[in-house]
């Protein structure tokens, strides 16, 4: 029974998904034919904040690019690498290797999203040319359906966004937030660990669940694996080369950055924010590759992976721009969406209905950025009115943001790039895992505000 229904989301998925350029372009249309009529608009104010929004997102897009080229370089490091093919030779059943894959791509998203991502998507490929008879289009799916639990982990926008000091933060919650929330109530509460431990738990066993059987396995055509050439440099002559190739100067920049951290950290008592995140992988990344000409074309290379990102994130920040925007009624759609989950909110309900509103919104926006954006000035005042914790509201919504992920194809383009396969491929299972790790969050989240 459950192979029939895995059956029939994959067919509807294959049929009905089309290319994430295409999704978006969809969405912006969707998206303004719904608010045209809610929030009794124009076309003309509605081309107008749609054109507003579009460069909305121009330094949060520069941090999320940033996020997932310094965590695929780090990824692509020789050490890292060498890990990696060691534990691919690990599992010698199907289910053994999409069990380990699940695991170690959700551990790893929690840890960093874009190090994550990429080191699971590299994993799998890994396991795909040392075992036969497992499913490729599940393996590639099982290293992408750990990305659930990302929001939630340290690289997670929105609670780093709350940990952050500054003034851009009262203003964004229109006063609430006075004082920035610390990891610890957000990312490090008992709560949340839970859920995400549950979470990894179930997909772990949902995608070892999914393995069909091996008459309807799809295998990976071995040509698609085929490893890049030779990256070994020649010996350097010239003192340009020489200082290409000179580990001193790596080593010495990386000691910069890593001096840095430790005074903001340590001395200073900062907190661990998205530019924090960022930076660490950076100087990991750095070090490990050894050499500055090392890291620069292991960078060039990830960086091909963001060129859907770099590509959609306008045309996201429009549709955001179209959510956000108020016209001459006075009323914003992404207002109307909140509005109505605050209206048949409870002090025990609010997060889970905040969870649910932000999921709904990230299919549409799916930013941790535009989120915050939309639903910080409003959520976090109807949380404290109802007496709901500063750091639950927060948390709330990141998860939303995160949870949708499973079936929005933004997110999957650098992991599909890497596997050479198409959203549609991926998405039918990824659509199992969404139904499994809802009801867990649901679940945690009523919990957490009984």
């Amino acid at each position: 029974m459950f192979q029939h229904i895995i059956r029939f989301c994959v067919r509807l998925v294959q049929r009905y998904l089309p290319e994430p350029f295409i999704f978006a372009i969809i969405l912006t249309i969707v998206a303004a034919c719904i608010a045209m009529p809610l929030c009794h608009q124009t076309p003309v104010e509605i081309v107008e904040h749609w054109g507003n929004g579009v460069w909305g997102l121009l330094a949060f897009a520069m941090q999320m690019a940033l996020v997932l080229v310094c965590g695929s370089t780090l990824a692509a490091a020789p050490i890292v690498k060498k890990g990696i093919s060691a534990l691919a030779s690990l599992p010698k059943r199907p289910t053994g290797a999409i069990a380990l894959v699940t695991a170690i791509s959700a551990v790893a998203c929690w840890l960093n999203w874009g190090f994550g991502l990429i080191v699971g998507v590299i994993f799998a490929k890994e396991i795909a040319r040392k075992l036969q008879g497992v499913d490729y289009r599940l393996l590639i799916a099982s290293a992408y359906s750990g990305f659930v639990v990302w929001h939630a982990g340290l690289s997670g926008s929105i609670p780093l966004t709350m940990a952050t000091p500054g003034e851009a933060l009262t203003q964004a919650t229109n006063g609430i937030l006075a004082a920035p929330i610390p990891v610890s109530q957000t990312i490090f509460s008992p709560y949340n660990l839970i859920i995400v431990l549950l979470v990894i738990i179930a997909i772990v066993a949902v995608n070892v669940w999914m393995h069909p059987k091996p008459e309807s396995v799809v295998s990976v055509d071995q040509n698609l694996l085929t490893e890049e050439g030779n990256t070994t440099l020649p010996e350097p002559h010239t003192p340009s080369e020489k200082m290409e190739q000179s580990r001193l100067l790596g080593w010495l920049i990386a000691l910069i950055g890593i001096g840095y951290l430790v005074i903001k950290l340590g001395l200073r008592g900062g907190t661990v924010d998205l530019n924090t995140v960022i930076m660490i992988f950076l100087f990991a990344g750095i070090i490990l590759h050894g050499t500055p000409i090392a890291y620069v074309r292991a960078f060039a290379k990830a960086a091909t992976g963001a060129a859907g990102i770099i590509l959609q994130f306008p045309f996201y920040a429009g549709i955001m721009g179209i959510i956000t925007g108020i016209g001459e009624s006075g009323i914003c759609f992404g207002t109307v969406i909140s509005d109505a989950c605050i209206a048949i909110s409870t002090p025990r309900t609010y997060p889970l209905l905040t969870f649910l509103c932000a999921a709904v919104l990230n299919i549409f926006v799916p930013s941790g950025g535009g989120h915050w954006a939309i639903q910080a000035p409003i959520m976090f005042a109807a949380g404290a009115n109802l007496g709901v914790d500063h750091g639950l509201t927060g948390i709330a919504i990141a998860w939303g943001d995160a949870w949708t992920n499973l079936i929005q194809p933004f997110w999957a383009i650098p992991a599909l790039a890497i596997a050479k396969l198409n959203a549609k491929d991926i998405m039918g299972f990824c659509l199992i895992d969404l139904i499994i790790s809802g009801i867990i969050i649901c679940g945690g989240l009523l919990f957490w505000a009984w």
